[in-house]
């Protein structure tokens, strides 16, 4: 009676206190209030206990019933360890106790938050069999759980079916495939389940709202978001804290700070208290528009209604100076929060050495771990990772790996991402043995590669000539139960492509589009760049293709096709898309500069190709050795060694060397002109060993030879 007591009053110590004294008495305690403990002990979530308890209870003998089941099945659910729940339903149906409907919906929902709505299925059937009525929770267990892996068609057959049932939806049911059509971008299909709804006679609520906001938010639709907002106003609903909170933040993504700020005073008028997560979002608004003026009144303003900013507010903060590669003001950010007594969590941590390691201060970076160790919070797997990202992306594979060995020895176990990322770097920098290396760890501590992983090992061998190693790779990748994507056939066309290998690359590219994968514009480029003066009518319809894609070329393909066209011979073209590529708000880099210049001295144009070096030096683009380098070759070509021999001149003032090549073609048109001192000259200069972009002392000696 005393443990019924305790139990009902949720008075967990003392009921457990009791529970333990009655059993050192071998007394067991009736069903009904072992029952009423176990509810206790599963409501305060002590899953364990509750199922040791159970086990203690079986193996004493006792009969349990199906609650006692119950109540064992959820906090095995609950505590992760699916499959016992499974051995649990076995063991009473076994012993002849029949499940109840509430264990067939901890099951059924353990399932869909599991992702296996197949198994799901196969118990709501089973359900169906021992004739328990499902009701509302278990038809709304499985819209969810298709909603979630994305399989609408199913959620809504369910929906089907509980009509077939005589069950009714209820607000849960829509606002369940509401969410499901917005996360998906189905608006429209969202908007006519609103009306069912409301004809149905259920009013939206708060969540109902924030679920269409998110939707409109994640397909970009701010007017629509608008919209809404002023029909739930012209209703009198009531936006509380979250909903606003929704609705804001998808303002404040897309840089709308102005409408944001008047959502948030007319919503303060309506008697809405803003609290500091809608601060919070107002402050990464205006840090993501880099407008930190306001991001500090808005912090103002929160002290000053009484609010206290949290460690989310000063992160904001600190990762937008990081960003900014300001330093000084993070740091000034990071004693802030100590002022206000706010304790730096371990985001701000891992916030700071990415701060620093893309600032590449490095020994800053290990002061802040060492600190992490010393005075908390431990440092995770993201602190390393945060290190090792930025130590690989500057190429300093070594230290990312002494920091990965480092990480490993103070008991932190890497996980797939920080592999992916050692593996790209040592890839990066051609260092293949120990990428696989690595790779091959992977497996024997039983780590599983991902997609992500094969990407970078298949590209780290093309950029290394190894491209059927590189397609042997992308073919195993299938029977890994993963499938190659844009970027797996990216590297092979790009690989094959710069390698001359045109017609795998096109026959890559086809494979690619027949396997449902729609190419980008890094599927285009290589192919455009390797077209040769007679697939010009090819690179034509390849530049077709992507407008018919809609997709708008960016400065690296306008340049692959402005180097097309002017390389071989169609500069008018290659003009054309130059003024496009401008209108369009791409500036032109060296890289556009070198390509028409190339093609105003194919067509002998010896005037413009100056005009356009000048035009360079104006934009602030000085020439580079391949300006210098495609100047002296066009003058030689044209015969005008004077010329080329003057565009050498000025390309050793300003400290460029030029190829062999260059040097090549200049010393030859030079003797033919007779112009035997400059020749002279510049062997002279060549003997210096200044130049050595010559890749060898053969060449060099073969130029000096000419």
């Amino acid at each position: 009676m005393l443990l019924t007591v305790c139990a009902e009053s949720k008075l967990l110590s003392q009921a457990n206190e009791i529970y333990s004294l009655i059993r050192q008495d071998k007394v067991v305690p009736s069903l009904a209030s072992l029952n009423v403990f176990l509810e206790c002990l599963v409501s305060s979530g002590e899953f364990e206990k509750t199922l040791e308890i159970f086990s203690e209870l079986v193996d004493s003998g006792v009969r349990v019933d199906k609650f006692t089941y119950g109540k064992a099945i959820q906090s095995a659910v609950k505590s992760g360890n699916f499959q016992k729940g499974i051995d649990l339903l076995r063991s009473m149906k076994k012993k002849g106790v029949s499940p109840s409907g509430f264990i067939y919906n901890v099951l059924i929902s353990g399932l869909c938050k599991e992702k296996k709505m197949g198994e799901a299925e196969k118990l709501f059937d089973e359900m169906l069999k021992r004739k328990l009525n499902p009701n509302c929770v278990t038809f709304n267990t499985l819209i969810d759980g298709y909603c979630k892996v994305g399989n609408l068609e199913q959620a809504f057959r369910v929906k089907e079916r509980m009509g077939l049932e005589n069950v009714e939806p209820n607000l849960v049911t829509f606002n369940t495939l509401l969410g499901g059509l917005c996360r998906a971008c189905r608006m429209d299909d969202a908007k006519r389940v609103l009306e069912e709804m409301e004809g149905n006679g259920f009013v939206p609520d708060g969540f109902t709202y924030s679920l269409l906001f998110d939707g409109h938010s994640r397909c970009g639709d701010v007017d629509a978001s608008l919209a809404l907002y002023d029909d739930i106003i012209q209703k009198g609903v009531k936006i509380n804290d979250y909903t606003g909170s929704i609705l804001l933040n998808a303002l404040c993504k897309r840089g709308k700070m102005d409408e944001a700020e008047e959502i948030l005073k007319k919503l303060t008028k309506n008697g809405l208290v803003p609290s500091e997560v809608i601060y919070n979002t107002i402050i990464d608004g205006y840090c993501q528009l880099s407008d930190m003026e306001k991001s500090f009144s808005t912090y103002e303003k929160l002290l000053n209604v009484g609010l206290r900013p949290s460690s989310i507010t000063f992160n904001i903060l600190i990762k937008k100076f990081c960003e900014m590669k300001d330093m000084d003001k993070a740091e000034e950010w990071l004693k802030r929060m100590a002022d206000q007594r706010v304790s730096p969590t371990v985001e701000t941590y891992n916030i700071l050495i990415g701060g620093y390691g893309w600032a590449c201060l490095f020994d800053r970076c290990f002061q802040v771990l060492e600190e992490m160790e010393k005075n908390g919070p431990k440092p995770n797997v993201v602190s390393y990772g945060s290190l090792i990202n930025c130590l690989c992306k500057k190429n300093k594979v070594l230290e990312a790996e002494i920091i990965f060995r480092d990480m490993i020895d103070r008991g932190i176990s890497p996980n797939t991402q920080i592999y992916n990322i050692l593996i790209d770097g040592h890839c990066a920098v051609g260092k293949l043995k120990d990428a696989f290396r690595l790779f091959n760890e992977m497996s024997k501590d039983e780590i599983v590669p991902s997609l992500v992983t094969y990407n970078a090992l298949i590209n780290g061998l093309c950029k290394n000539g190894r491209l059927e190693k590189a397609e042997e790779m992308a073919f195993q990748i299938t029977g890994k139960g993963l499938r190659p994507d844009a970027i797996t056939y990216n590297s092979l066309i790009s690989g094959y492509a710069n390698n001359r290998h045109m017609k795998k690359a096109f026959a890559l590219f086809e494979t690619m589009k027949s396997s449902g994968i729609q190419p980008n514009l890094n599927s285009y480029c290589p192919l455009i760049s390797g077209c040769s003066k007679d697939d010009l009518m090819l690179v034509d319809k390849l530049y077709e293709e992507m407008l018919q894609m809609k997709l708008t070329p960016d400065r690296v393909v306008y340049n692959a096709l402005i180097h097309a066209y002017a390389a071989h011979g169609n500069l008018q073209k290659a003009f054309d898309l130059h003024y496009k590529m401008v209108a369009q708000g791409i500036d032109p880099d060296k890289m556009t500069y070198n390509s028409l210049i190339l093609g105003n001295l194919e067509e002998g144009k010896v005037q413009e190709a100056k005009d356009l070096v000048e035009d360079m030096r104006t934009r602030g683009l000085g020439p580079t050795d391949y300006t210098y380098d495609t100047l002296i070759k066009g003058h030689c070509k044209l015969k005008d060694c004077s010329g080329a021999y003057a565009w050498y001149r000025e390309m050793r003032e300003n400290g460029f060397l030029p190829s062999v090549g260059a040097c090549y073609e200049l010393l030859t048109c030079l003797r033919k002109d007779g112009q035997l001192q400059e020749a002279e000259i510049l062997c002279s200069e060549m003997n210096i060993k200044e130049i050595d972009h010559l890749n060898s002392t053969e060449e060099a000696s073969l130029v000096a030879r000419a």
